[in-house]
């Protein structure tokens, strides 16, 4: 198991005793004999020769880890030690021989067996195999484990979770009302990341730059094209409507190796959407049924699990489906660099924005977290994304989509960018159900609540075109207006935290990155 889940080169001694004497017979008995042959022979270093011929067999490099199962004698783990020194570590099972005898019996054996354990007791070597506990570096009980416990005791004796918490995770949040070019940001940074993680539901669409034709991404993570090599993970906090995704795997091509999406994930009906009208109307949701399904996932519990509509459930999801946990804490053994995308924005928090006017979800860096299943204190860096002009969906006839601080109109914003009213109107759009933007004044309260919520370690500010036209020509920040680097300097003092990146238009290398990670 250690090999699969770990991998690790996992050699049996009957397989070296097999490499010196190909006719040996698959059988405990002639096994035994042969191996006790060379124990007399060689004082055990048969095994220690052995082992070293086939790891140059296998190519494994000094950094693999190798277990070797298992030693029978004192010789036998001497001259192992002798030959491979403190990197050794000698773990022992041990279980009552009532618990070794039941274990006997319903063994998978691979080898002819003896008929019961009690037979394999008269052999005098297999007698004193409990004795090498006492020249164990580490001892373990598993008459009460499961294999799994055992497996993860053992692993944790080798130091396989000995980098389990550095911190190699980096979180994109928006700090508005959603829409301030998460998506570009995610894209651009992608290549630097061995796993992308996007939490949220449909409700939120990323768009990226890509030539002849943007992009929006749904479910998927806004890295998905730029770095094909990333794998790619939806938590168990993620919503998913199956045909949309399904669509978008097969537009970029995932295979069911690349992409994990958590067995628990909730689902979307017909019905959820059915449902949501009605704040579609109020409030100018979205209506994807991304709330509905949230809701019923708490409110449907008492229902049989296979009625749930969850990720696990779903034919068409399975060949994708696996826990996100065991991938993550992989990743997180291995020292891979992760990047959690987060979907709409902090002021659209189910508990942190201005309600009823809100998602059905925390949109700030701990629920994303908390959707993903990573613990805060895997967290590297935090980039809160926000745009010179915030915005909202447009508001329903004779309703609203919710407040904004000072409200202005894209006329407004054209006459003093030099962006020409035409582009705005075109592109101002929602990136779901292409519906207009509403758009305000920069709200510098909204700001420091939202660097509050999510204490940021940098700031990704877009749309540096909207505060002058002429910021589509920078490709470094000195290149930027006077009064734009006023307004970048006055940002980093409110948000308590530096502008490292800088959007100043719509394309793939449009984002003056001046990072210092």
């Amino acid at each position: 198991m250690l090999s699969k889940q770990y991998g690790a080169f996992h050699i049996k001694t009957r397989e070296c005793l097999s490499a010196l004497d190909s006719t040996i017979p698959l059988e405990r008995v002639a096994l035994q004999a042969a191996g006790e042959k060379l124990d007399r022979k060689t004082k055990g270093a048969w095994v220690r020769d052995a082992l070293g011929k086939r790891l140059d067999e296998l190519n494994a490099d000094g950094e693999k880890l190798v277990v070797l199962d298992a030693v029978r004698i004192q010789g036998q783990i001497e001259a192992i030690r002798e030959g491979y020194g403190n990197g050794v570590i000698h773990i022992h099972l041990e279980a009552p021989e009532s618990e070794l005898s039941k274990r006997y019996k319903d063994r998978d054996a691979s080898i002819k067996e003896l008929d019961d354990y009690s037979k394999l007791l008269e052999n005098k070597t297999e007698r004193q195999v409990a004795e090498l506990g006492q020249l164990a570096d580490v001892v373990i009980s598993t008459e009460r484990c499961t294999e799994d416990d055992v497996l993860l005791r053992a692993a944790s004796h080798i130091g396989v979770f000995g980098r389990t918490y550095s911190r190699t995770v980096d979180v994109i949040v928006g700090g508005q009302y959603g829409s301030e070019g998460k998506g570009q940001v995610a894209a651009h940074l992608s290549s630097e990341y061995d796993l992308l993680v996007r939490v949220g539901g449909p409700n939120a669409g990323h768009t990226v730059w890509e030539h002849p034709d943007p992009y929006t991404f749904h479910h998927l993570p806004s890295g998905t094209r730029r770095n094909p090599n990333a794998m790619l993970v939806l938590g168990a906090g993620a919503v998913i409507r199956v045909e949309s995704l399904m669509k978008e795997i097969a537009d970029c091509n995932v295979d069911y190796d690349r992409l994990t999406i958590d067995p628990h994930a909730m689902v979307i009906s017909d019905d959820d959407i059915a449902s949501e009208s009605r704040f579609t109307d109020a409030m100018g949701s979205t209506g994807q049924g991304v709330g509905a399904a949230t809701a019923r996932r708490i409110l449907d519990r008492d229902k049989a699990i296979n009625r749930l509509t969850i990720a696990a459930n779903i034919k068409e999801l399975k060949p994708f489906v696996r826990p996100a946990c065991e991938v993550l804490d992989d990743a997180f053994g291995n020292n891979r660099a992760v990047m959690l995308e987060g979907t709409q924005g902090t002021s659209l928090s189910l508990y942190h924005g201005e309600y009823p006017y809100v998602t059905s979800r925390d949109t700030t860096v701990a629920g994303c977290l908390a959707d993903a299943g990573i613990s805060p204190s895997r967290v590297r860096k935090v980039l809160m994304v926000c745009r010179t002009y915030p915005i909202r969906v447009e508001s329903p006839k004779g309703s609203t989509s919710g407040p904004m601080s000072r409200e202005i109109n894209w006329v407004d914003v054209a006459d003093r960018s030099g962006v020409p009213i035409s582009e705005l109107q075109k592109v101002e759009k929602t990136s779901t159900t292409k519906r207009k933007r509403r758009v305000g004044e920069f709200d510098w309260a909204q700001l420091r609540m939202s660097a509050s919520l999510n204490a940021p370690t940098d700031i990704a500010l877009t749309f540096a075109d909207y505060l002058s036209i002429e910021n589509r020509k920078a490709n470094r920040v000195e290149q930027l207006t006077k009064d734009s680097l006023q307004f970048i300097e006055e940002v980093e003092r409110v948000a308590a935290a530096p502008v490292s990146l800088i959007s100043v238009r719509f394309h793939s290398r449009a984002i003056i990155d001046r990072r210092r990670w």
